[in-house]
């Protein structure tokens, strides 16, 4: 909260006590225009530096009165295209899901890989996954894309083989399927995407996946980053005609910063946001928020269009459900 009164949101996963002491002894008395010089200050706090980052933009966009994707230099869309992630382990499960997420207006889907020790052979793997896909897609029609996300636990013989092995069934990519550093080397020998980033929030981590050409879609986890970094690592892909598909599983306070980052993106692709397979718990999302800024239509998010972040936070919902959840 500002002298004037202003108040701004921002969102990460953990924070511990010190985290907020040393969160507020950084920007206490600076301006909400200072932005960087915060991001830079709390580089080695990524996500307490990712939380201010969004807050010190809402407050901003409601000091001069703008939504703040035109503070980032914006808008290059007015709407996002979004995914979610199914849930379930099992055939039945995520075909069901599959129908409950489409039913959000959802048009493109994460499928979990299962951890490699869940599962037998590559082979099977491979075969497992060819056999889901094709039913997924056959349930969800033609106007429906699919990433399949891995955990990173595959090795790279693994992860070149099952990128050849689902090569021809449509794909937009194949997501963290090993460590990075593992495949660097071999990529080139498949013609599937494969996109990584997740658990990277320095830029020179992502500058050597570009010059290695080892990712085809970059994805940085937006409560690891937060707006303006996301923005300087998407601004290092465009010069190696790389898209941006950044990851986000947090709250709706992030999902409306993260479609305020989607409409300054040049080279943005597709927002990954949640989608609960609760009814309570898109309510509790929406109550939060004062708004529908999840709201999906044809597998498109509006931009919210207000000042700042474009939401207004239901402070007495969060202590609602802070409490409960104690």
């Amino acid at each position: 909260m500002t002298k004037s009164g202003l108040s701004g949101y921002g969102e990460c996963a953990n924070i511990s006590d010190g985290d907020l002491v040393e969160a507020k002894r950084t920007v206490l008395g600076m301006s909400c225009a200072a932005f960087e010089v915060a991001r830079h200050k709390l580089q080695s706090l990524p996500g307490v530096q990712a939380a201010v980052n969004m807050a010190l933009l809402d407050i901003l966009g409601k000091v001069v009165h703008a939504p703040a994707y035109q503070i980032l230099g914006g808008p290059t869309r007015f709407k996002a295209r979004v995914m979610a992630r199914l849930q379930g382990e099992s055939e039945d499960k995520l075909l069901a899901s599959l129908g409950w997420v489409r039913q959000g207006g959802f048009r493109a889907f994460v499928i979990p890989l299962p951890r490699r020790m869940e599962v037998g052979s590559i082979r099977d793997l491979i075969h497992s996954m060819r056999r889901l896909l094709e039913k997924l897609q056959a349930v969800g029609g033609e106007r429906t894309d699919f990433v399949l996300g891995g955990t990173g636990d595959l090795s790279f013989d693994e992860t070149l083989a099952l990128a050849r092995g689902v090569e021809g069934l449509g794909l937009l990519w194949l997501d963290e399927p090993c460590d990075a550093t593992q495949f660097r080397a071999g990529h080139g020998t498949t013609v599937m995407p494969v996109g990584f980033g997740k658990g990277l929030h320095r830029c020179s981590d992502f500058l050597t996946l570009l010059r290695d050409e080892a990712a085809d879609v970059i994805r940085p986890d937006f409560g690891l980053n937060g707006i303006v970094q996301i923005r300087r690592i998407a601004a290092l892909a465009e010069t190696y005609y790389i898209a941006a598909a950044p990851h986000h599983h947090g709250g709706p306070i992030s999902t409306a910063a993260a479609l305020h980052l989607a409409a300054s993106l040049p080279n943005f692709f597709i927002q990954e946001i949640p989608y609960p397979d609760d009814e309570a718990d898109i309510k509790m999302r929406a109550e939060l928020v004062g708004t529908s800024v999840e709201t999906v239509e044809d597998g498109f998010a509006r931009i919210p269009a207000g000042e700042g972040l474009g939401i207004t936070v239901n402070e007495a919902a969060l202590e609602k459900y802070w409490e409960s959840s104690a």
